[in-house]
């Protein structure tokens, strides 16, 4: 028979396991709403002090790099006329204090009366929990174009 320490320590650890899951998914959810509405600040606050985003071209390095990606362009132009970041439900593998999530990304523009898929791109986060819980080291987003640095990110 197991003991009731034992059921107890079990029932604690997967109740963990289900806890780092969601704040994971919550964390990547944050993303889009945070870019679209022109939050720097809550976009940054995603990322670990030292954590990067690199998009294509475009490499980020440090809360304040990230910060300020709302304020360039093509986004400035892309939230003028109305878009939408939106994240899928990642692929996550966590394994400690540390994590890796697998997503895409699309960007919705809108185009007149309609809307449009501005970008669709691969995704992999790599997550770490801190002394703030779960925060971004580093995110790499490809562009969903055929090559096959995209398809890389999202081989587990």
């Amino acid at each position: 028979m197991v003991s009731i320490e034992y059921r107890l320590e079990a029932l604690e650890n997967r109740l963990r396991a289900v806890e780092d899951q969601m704040e994971v998914y919550q964390l990547i959810a944050a993303y889009g709403p945070a870019v679209d509405s022109l939050s720097g600040a809550a976009a940054a606050a995603l990322w670990q002090p030292e954590g990067s985003y690199q998009a294509g071209e475009f490499a980020f390095s440090g809360k304040a790099a990230i910060e300020a990606l709302v304020d360039m362009e093509p986004h400035r132009s892309y939230v003028a006329d109305g878009c939408a970041h939106v994240l899928s439900l990642p692929h996550l593998t966590i394994t400690g204090d540390t994590a890796v999530a697998r997503n895409y990304s699309r960007i919705y523009r809108h185009d007149g009366t309609y809307w449009r898929i501005e970008r669709a791109s691969a995704n992999r986060w790599e997550l770490a929990r801190g002394p703030d819980g779960w925060q971004v080291v580093r995110r790499t987003n490809r562009l969903l174009n055929g090559e096959e640095a995209a398809r890389a990110l999202l081989k587990p």
